[in-house]
C-alpha cells in the first residue's frame, strides 16, 4: 500500500508541476504579447496545429486516473477528494475548445469552488493517520485555499495577470508539495529523527514518539514548506523574466519599424555623411569661381 501511495503522490506531482509550469508559460507569453488587451483563459492550446489540443487530453487523462484511484479506495475521505476531482474533469471538457461550453468567468467561479473543496478534504485516507501526515494535510489545505482565492479573483478580474500568475505559482507549489508529502511518509531515508513508519497497518504512515520529536519534525516540514515556497518564486521570475525576453525581440523590432515608416526623418548616418559633404565643397567652389 506505502509503495501505491508513493507512486500516486509521484504522478501527481508530475501532472500538477508540467501543468502548472505550462500555464504559466504561456499566460505569461499572451500578457506580455498584448498587456493593454490581456483577458486570462482556462486553457491554452499550443502552437503547433496537429497537438494544439494535447495539453487537454494530458490534463483529462491525469485527472481521469486520480479520480479512478481514489474511488478504488472505498473510503469516506477518498471519495471527498473525489468529487471536486471530477468537477475539475467536467471544467475541464466543457471549455475545451471542442466543446466551449461556458464562459472563462463561470470556469474560473466553479475551479474556486472545487479548490474550496478540495481544501477540506484528505489528499488521502492515511492524512488523518499519523502526526506527520496531518500536518502534511494543512499544508496542503492552506495551498488549494491560495488556489481558491486566486480563481475567485480571476472570476471577478479576469484581466488581472498577477492572479493568473499567482494561480500557476499555486499550482506548482501543490505540486512540490505532493512530493514532499510522499518522500516525508513512506520513504524511510526522509522520515525525521524519532519519527518511524507503521508499514503494519492497513493504511502506512508516520507516527513521532516524542512530544518533542513530534514538534521538531513539524517544525522541519514548516522549513520545506517555507523553501518550496522560496523556489516557486524563483521559478516564477526567472520564466518571466525569459518570456520577456523572447518577446521583447520581437517587441524592439517592431517599434523600429514603426519609427521608420513614422512622420519623422531619419537622422543622416556616417555612410550618407561623404555624400553631403561633397555637395556642400561642389557648392562653395561654384561659388569662388563665379565671384
Amino acid at each position: 500500500m506505502a509503495a501505491l501511495l508513493l507512486l500516486y503522490h509521484s504522478f501527481s506531482f508530475l501532472s500538477l508541476f508540467s501543468f502548472g509550469l505550462y500555464h504559466l508559460i504561456s499566460a505569461t507569453r499572451s500578457f506580455l504579447r498584448s498587456p493593454s488587451s490581456y483577458t486570462t483563459r482556462p486553457f491554452h492550446p499550443l502552437p503547433v496545429h496537429r497537438l494544439r489540443h494535447l495539453p487537454l487530453l494530458l490534463s483529462a487523462s491525469s485527472l481521469l486516473l486520480s479520480l479512478l484511484f481514489h474511488l478504488s479506495l472505498h473510503s469516506f475521505s477518498s471519495l471527498r477528494t473525489a468529487v471536486p476531482l471530477l468537477l475539475f474533469l467536467l471544467l475541464l471538457l466543457l471549455t475545451s475548445p471542442l466543446l466551449p461550453l461556458l464562459p472563462p468567468e463561470l470556469v474560473f467561479l466553479l475551479s474556486s469552488l472545487s479548490f474550496f473543496l478540495l481544501s477540506f478534504s484528505s489528499p488521502l485516507p492515511s492524512s488523518s493517520v499519523g502526526d506527520l501526515a496531518a500536518k502534511c494535510d494543512s499544508l496542503s489545505s492552506t495551498i488549494s485555499l491560495s488556489s481558491a482565492a486566486f480563481s475567485l479573483a480571476l472570476s471577478l478580474f479576469p484581466r488581472l495577470f498577477l492572479s493568473d500568475l499567482a494561480l500557476s505559482a499555486s499550482l506548482l507549489l501543490k505540486a512540490l508539495w505532493s512530493l514532499q508529502t510522499a518522500l516525508t511518509l513512506y520513504v524511510e531515508a526522509f522520515v525525521p529523527e524519532g519519527c518511524h513508519l507503521l508499514l503494519d497497518l492497513p493504511e502506512p504512515s508516520t507516527r513521532c514518539d516524542l512530544d518533542e520529536s513530534r514538534a521538531r519534525a513539524g517544525e522541519l516540514l514548516d522549513l520545506a514548506f517555507a523553501l518550496h515556497s522560496l523556489f516557486v518564486a524563483v521559478i516564477v521570475v526567472v520564466v518571466y523574466a525569459s518570456v520577456a525576453r523572447v518577446s521583447g525581440g520581437g517587441t524592439a523590432a517592431g517599434l523600429g519599424r514603426r519609427s521608420n515608416g513614422g512622420s519623422y526623418e531619419a537622422l543622416p548616418t556616417s555612410s550618407t555623411q561623404p555624400e553631403i559633404d561633397h555637395v556642400q565643397m561642389k557648392a562653395i567652389g561654384k561659388n569662388s569661381a563665379q565671384a
